[in-house]
């Protein structure tokens, strides 16, 4: 069918059919989704959902997406552009399929693979379909996750924007020099292949739109589309106080010196119908992989903002319209090569940050501190049953913060990553050797408040044949925070059961002396490790909880109570934080509690 307007002219298009190319483009990048999760090879992908997906037109602005990683909300919109900076846009053909995971271009570390191609119809190009996935390995130093590099090179293989399919057809070439530098490449090319499912369906869904309104009335809808989210941006961020608000928070460093932090600030300055969000005060770029590529810090910086203007929209260019990133090159959030950006969970404790800020501006918008962290727990060696190399990861939910009109959720994902998911016990028991001892919701870890924290959860892995281990865990060393007068919730911290062959078995990133005895003589304490790990040992996961909210002595006591009964808070802490005496089999004496509170408040 003719590319060409069946509608009248560009100016008549109507309402009704904007509203309908938006939703059919919204469907599309949702179909992409799903094409992804079904033929996916690894539970990273098709379990915990560590991907996005995004559609633009042929002015690569964003006309939908499809984010399973929240943190990946707008993060394809940098890389596609960056990327085709580098490249000549007039040499793409149909069918072309476009690879780079480059940091410093793709907006993230080089395991989260962006893949994009050129969508043609009638040999005009009408727009691009994009996906970013998770592999699991592709040449890098270390198994899993490289968490003592000095420079991106000890990172894995880097591509800076490479044809894998040249005109529809693949070049064996390239995917060779993949397959060889992975230690698991049946899935490394297998999620490969999974991403160009969803960029054809895609591709398919866009020349269908194209095909059935005419290009000129789709380009017109996509105008009106693009017009009506910056207005609906504007609209919003001119309802909010004008000013400027900062706030500092710290990721550890590399060290076990506790006051070796690395400094995150976050300045917000709203004016008018424009918002800035300036992360300059940051620690310059570190020797070690905690920092943030500036694709990725816009788009920790779109997360905060969408959620308190348009979270009810779908992502569209016009919506990010009033917001600005500043940030110097040579920063933390805006590295230079050959910089090492490998973990870069600084970015979500920045998130946490941001929001710290806008809660001085905006508190009825915004809850306290989150556990602020990934939690992340990475496995690999050789399968015991196959004898083939395997790698596979487990994110924890953490407590969310209490606001003014409720407690904090309990064991959700960091708001970062909220709409990815955990793997089920049952799927992970079958995919790395290990037995999971308990799962659990982590007691006294909600931050004390009129309304409580959320609280963060312990994990228990016990190892059943010879393994390696690490934990991915960047803010062991300072809390979070509360608001009104709230308490932060319990820091992150990875336990460990072990022997005594903890030193030889155990390389870890700085001193032994980063580890620090508990109440329990028999366990070691760390944050982010490397280790190998004998059948019986155990890993104890142990994620932080949400700030609390308002004065802890002024909560409710039956609802201190019902939390005791519930296993939330211990009666020790019922009395401590909260002035509240609540007796072994879970009896409210409301007195004593009363004198308590009395007593505390003098």
């Amino acid at each position: 069918m003719s590319a060409t307007n069946t509608a009248g002219s560009p100016n008549d298009v109507d309402g009704a059919t904007v509203e309908v190319i938006r939703n059919y483009l919204t469907s599309a990048a949702t179909e992409m989704q799903r094409t992804l999760i079904r033929t996916a090879y690894n539970t990273i992908v098709y379990e915990i959902l560590d991907f996005g997906i995004s559609m633009y037109d042929a002015d690569k602005r964003l006309i939908a997406d499809s984010p399973g990683l929240s943190m990946f909300l707008g993060a394809n919109d940098y890389g596609l552009r960056r990327t085709i900076e580098h490249l000549d846009e007039a040499e793409f053909e149909p069918g072309d399929v476009i690879l780079c995971n480059y940091p410093y271009w793709s907006s993230t570390h080089t395991l989260d693979v962006l893949v994009f191609m050129p969508v043609f119809l009638e040999g005009e190009l009408v727009g691009y379909t994009a996906s970013r996935a998770h592999w699991l390995d592709l040449g890098a130093k270390d198994d899993g996750y490289v968490l003592d590099s000095t420079d991106v090179h000890q990172e894995g293989l880097v591509f800076p924007g490479t044809k894998v399919y040249k005109g529809g057809e693949p070049d064996e070439e390239i995917l060779d020099i993949i397959r060889f530098n992975s230690r698991i490449p049946d899935k490394v090319l297998g999620d490969l292949n999974a991403q160009i499912a969803a960029l054809r369906t895609g591709a398919e869904r866009l020349r269908g739109v194209h095909e059935k309104y005419g290009t000129e009335t789709v380009e017109t809808a996509i105008d009106s589309i693009i017009d009506h989210g910056e207005r609906s941006a504007r609209e919003a961020v001119a309802e909010l106080p004008d000013g400027t608000w900062s706030a500092v928070g710290f990721a550890d460093g590399i060290t076990s010196d506790p006051d070796d932090l690395i400094r995150v600030e976050a300045e917000v300055t709203i004016d008018g119908e424009a918002f800035t969000v300036d992360l300059s005060g940051s620690s310059d770029q570190v020797d070690a992989p905690l920092n943030v590529p500036l694709g990725m810090s816009q788009t920790l910086a779109k997360l905060a903002f969408k959620s308190i203007t348009t979270p009810e929209e779908d992502s569209n260019e016009g919506q990010y319209a009033p917001l600005s990133l500043e940030v110097p090159p040579g920063n933390l959030f805006h590295p230079e090569y050959p910089a090492p950006t490998f973990t870069l969970w600084t970015a979500f404790l920045a998130v946490d940050v941001i929001y710290e800020a806008l809660a001085q501006a905006v508190p009825e918008r915004v809850s306290a501190s989150s556990g602020g962290d990934l939690c992340d727990i990475m496995l690999y060696g050789e399968d015991p049953e196959t004898g083939r190399q395997f790698v596979e990861a487990l994110n924890e939910g953490v407590g969310w913060g209490a606001n003014d009109v409720r407690d904090g959720p309990n064991a959700l994902m960091h708001i970062a990553e909220s709409m990815v998911r955990n793997i089920p016990i049952e799927v992970f028991e079958n995919k790395a050797p290990i037995e999971f001892d308990e799962l659990s919701l982590r007691q006294d870890s909600g931050g004390p408040g009129e309304n409580r924290g959320g609280l963060g959860i312990q994990r228990d892995y016990r190892f059943t044949h010879p393994t390696g281990g690490l934990s991915i865990i960047q803010k062991t060393k300072t809390e979070g925070w509360g608001m009104e007068g709230g308490e932060a919730g319990a820091k992150n911290v990875v336990a460990l059961d072990l022997d005594d062959g903890w030193e030889e078995r155990v390389q870890i990133l700085v001193d032994n002396d980063e580890l620090y005895d508990a109440a329990d003589d028999d366990l070691k304490y760390a944050g982010m490790f490397r280790g190998s790990f004998e059948p019986g040992e155990i890993i104890s996961n142990r994620s932080g909880g949400g700030g609390g909210y308002g004065d802890p002595l002024d909560r409710d006591p039956e609802s201190v109570r019902e939390d005791v009964v519930d296993g939330y808070v211990s009666p020790e802490a019922a009395r401590e934080d909260y002035g509240v005496v609540v007796s072994a089999d879970g009896e409210l004496d409301r007195d004593a509690t009363a004198d308590l509170r009395d007593e505390r408040r003098d």
